[in-house]
């Protein structure tokens, strides 16, 4: 049995005239450098099934171009199975041991050919990617091909709105798995599907058309950190480290290569990178089946550590000595610092409490929000310079701060600079020894390349300052968006609130007061103008009144709780008493047995 690489493309080759049964083993549309060709396989199991004597090919080539690979198979696999080899064209045949002596090197530069070709293709694309064109066969879920211009993108109407919608429950504080379930509840197609129907992607001849609403989150995150939506190009996100290698690997962020504004935007600016921010943030559902759209938001003012967020359902009241009352206590929603928690696991103090209810940071931002906005709509033109002014001022403070921190940095490493120079004179000189010299030295090093990395990261926040600018247009157009503040919802959280700062609360009781820092998006933390209410004598009086009667009722309550405590104690005793009296019967009656 004779097998052929490809039938019809070599010479006649003489035959003797016995009959043969010849089988053809086309590599149609299969690259000879990959070795999982359908056909070829389907040869080497002939082979191992002693069904084939005869393997003819054109050249070496036709077999492969991985020289390691083609030797296994023509030099042991095929001697192993007593098929003769023959590549006509090569004059390589495997009865004649003298002409196979040339045929590694034939192996080394057949592959050599797929190397240099794998380069001229990879150079071509790298210069079409790094001169701003797409290098993606076609645009992504969202985008089309421009009929005119094959190099441009154009918005596919119906996809994108599909886009923007994710961008929207995301801003409303859903995760990528939420959303996957609600697009498939309401029979939305997914990406996959909806280009194989229009015979675009990689699917288009291979997805399943029994699932074509069957959303994952993976999908859904994958969509949402695109910043192809936002109108660039983003090229080279994946790669191989050689042609052999079958698997891509994905490029790290710091290396891809994005041109900003190539094409027609789906999501602004603001939107993609609020919901960046947002991811960054893990929300995890707890016992009350949802997440707290301000995890991520809270802050502690002293260490500035993220705060926790504590709920519960509501356990049975107790009185004040711990007995059940039958009622219910109110449901538990409160943050508090972490780093207190974190104290607590450890036995030591990290930071205070800082607790705070969920509802009073709902109440306190609304009220934030509506007075902010109301100032903003109204007062348009003072707005504008305020919040301007106040952020150079912040501005102004921070970059103080940096740069006296980056110039003690500069100083130190200077010193360093000489005290190393001082180290080897010191050394050459015998006055040191190499084993200090050596700790001395790495010590320094180290502290210096510490040094470095500080300075540079305060130039590039340095940087960062110099070109920030506070968009106050952009927090206008935000409050233009909303017409209703009678209620507080996740994605008005999410698109008003920049950070939430809690400070440690002062006092107790009735006179417990708490400071909370709201920063807005856009614009920082703003002060509103309030005019001084002067109060008028019956409001004086009543708040008087209201003081006294406050005190009166603590003093009351002091002494309840006095006389409580004393009957509790003085219960405690009868009991004991009793209790000995009881005991002391007992214990002479024991006491007479024994002696009897």
């Amino acid at each position: 049995m004779c097998a052929y690489s490809v039938f019809n493309t070599f010479p006649v080759y003489p035959l003797s005239a016995k009959p043969l049964i010849l089988l053809a083993f086309c590599r149609y549309r299969y690259h000879t450098s990959l070795f999982d060709r359908p056909n070829w396989k389907r040869m080497i199991a002939a082979i191992e099934a002693g069904e084939v004597s005869h393997v003819l090919v054109k050249d070496l080539s036709r077999v492969g171009r991985d020289y390691l690979q083609v030797g296994f198979y023509t030099e042991v696999m095929f001697r192993e199975h007593g098929v003769r080899f023959v590549a006509i064209a090569n004059g390589v045949d495997s009865d004649k041991r003298e002409s196979s002596e040339f045929a590694p090197f034939l192996n080394i530069m057949n592959e050599w050919y797929v190397r240099d070709s794998s380069r001229k293709i990879k150079s071509v694309l790298r210069a079409k990617g790094m001169s701003g064109i797409h290098t993606n066969s076609i645009g992504i879920y969202g985008y089309k091909k421009d009929p005119n211009d094959k190099n441009h993108w154009i918005v596919d109407d119906e996809a994108a709105e599909v886009v923007r919608r994710i961008y929207r429950m995301a801003i409303e504080g859903k995760g990528p798995y939420e959303i996957a379930r609600i697009l498939a509840s309401e029979k939305v197609e997914r990406p996959s599907y909806y280009l194989a129907q229009r015979g675009l992607g990689k699917h288009k001849t291979n997805y399943n058309p029994d699932e074509p609403y069957t959303w994952r989150g993976g999908t859904v995150a994958d969509i949402l950190s695109k910043p192809e939506y936002i109108g660039h190009t983003v090229n080279f996100r994946t790669y191989k480290e050689s042609y052999k290698d079958k698997h891509s690997k994905m490029t790290p962020k710091e290396d891809l290569v994005i041109f900003e504004n190539t094409q027609e935007a789906i999501i602004d600016k603001e939107t993609w990178e609020r919901v960046q921010t947002l991811r960054k943030t893990i929300r995890r559902t707890d016992t009350i089946g949802t997440a707290n759209p301000l995890t991520g938001l809270m802050f502690c003012a002293d260490c500035g550590a993220k705060m926790y967020n504590h709920r519960g359902k509501a356990g049975n009241a107790r009185d004040w000595a711990g007995r059940p009352t039958g009622k219910k206590r109110p449901d538990r929603d409160e943050y508090n610092c972490s780093r207190y928690d974190l104290g607590n696991q450890h036995f030591d103090d990290y930071c205070t409490t800082h607790l705070i209810r969920t509802a009073v940071v709902n109440e306190l931002l609304l009220e934030a929000i509506k007075e902010v906005c109301d100032y903003a709509q109204n007062n348009e033109a003072e707005f504008m310079a305020q919040v301007c002014s106040a952020s150079e001022d912040r501005q102004a403070k921070a970059a103080k701060a940096i740069r006296q921190r980056k110039q003690r940095s500069e100083k130190r490493t200077d010193e360093l600079s000489r005290l190393i120079r001082k180290l080897y004179e010191d050394n050459v000189n015998g006055r040191l020894s190499d084993k200090l010299f050596e700790q001395m030295l790495h010590d320094f090093e180290a502290e210096l390349e510490g040094l470095t990395d500080s300075i540079t990261q305060d130039q590039q926040e340095l940087d960062r300052i110099s070109r920030e600018t506070v968009n106050a247009e952009k927090f206008l157009a935000l409050v233009k968006k909303y017409t209703d503040f009678s209620e507080l919802t996740p994605a008005m959280i999410n698109e008003f609130v920049e950070k939430i700062l809690v400070h440690q609360a002062e006092g107790k009781g009735a006179s417990r007061t708490q400071e909370v820092e709201i920063f807005f998006n856009f614009i920082g933390k703003v002060e509103i103008p309030r005019k001084e209410i002067e109060l008028t004598e019956e409001e004086k009086a009543a708040l008087a009144e209201q003081e006294r009667r406050r005190a009166k009722k603590a003093e009351y309550n002091r002494r309840y709780m006095e006389k409580k405590r004393r009957q509790w104690k003085e219960q405690q005793e009868r009991e004991k008493e009793q209790q000995e009296a009881l005991e002391l019967p007992a214990a002479s009656t024991e006491k007479g047995e024994r002696i009897a």
